[in-house]
Parts: C-alpha cells; sequence; structure tokens
C-alpha cells in the first residue's frame, strides 16, 4: 500500500507521520487489497482543539473515506482507523462472502 501524508497548513511532524503510517501498515497487512491511503491533518477555523485527520483509501471498488475530530491528532488518527476498519470489514462481507 502507498501511503501519503499531507499538512494542511501545518507544520509537518515526522512522529506523527511514523505513528499514522505504522497504524495504516497494521491495517494494510489485514486487508491486503488496499492500494492506496491518503492522510490529510488539519486544525479546523486555527482552534488547537479541533484536530482533524481524514483518510481516504483506495481499494478494488469505491474508495473509502473516514474522518473525525479530536484534541489531539493521534486520537484522530486511531478514530479515523477504527471506522475505516468498520468500512472494510463490511466491504470485505459483502464482496467476499466472509466473516458472516
Amino acid at each position: 500500500m502507498t501511503i501519503s501524508i499531507q499538512y494542511v497548513k501545518l507544520p509537518t511532524s515526522e512522529a506523527l507521520t511514523e505513528y499514522t503510517t505504522k497504524k495504516l501498515q497494521k491495517l494494510s497487512a489485514k486487508y491486503g487489497w488496499v492500494i492506496n491511503a491518503e492522510v490529510f491533518f488539519k486544525i479546523e477555523n486555527n482552534t488547537p482543539a479541533e484536530k482533524i485527520c481524514e483518510i481516504e483509501l483506495s481499494l478494488p471498488g469505491p474508495k473509502l473515506f473516514a474522518v473525525s475530530k479530536e484534541k489531539n491528532f493521534e486520537m484522530a488518527v486511531k478514530e479515523t482507523i477504527s471506522d475505516l476498519e468498520k468500512q472494510l470489514k463490511k466491504r470485505k462481507e459483502v464482496t467476499f462472502g466472509i466473516g458472516k
């Protein structure tokens, strides 16, 4: 899986990039048919308490998208990936008839 991480009007963070990459690689190991992940980090309306993580996954069929807003980026990443994992599980059940 190819991972692209963008910081929108924010300084880049090596630690956050590593954390996100590690979490996405775990997801990719579980769901090997994920092709690409695009990650966007943002702060809403310059409010430090509103950290946003958006992730779009490319895979066979329609793309999956999740976003979450938390008090820090690590929590936002964790929540967003959790949402994507639910979507991937559902897609796997529908597409492959597995896990029912």
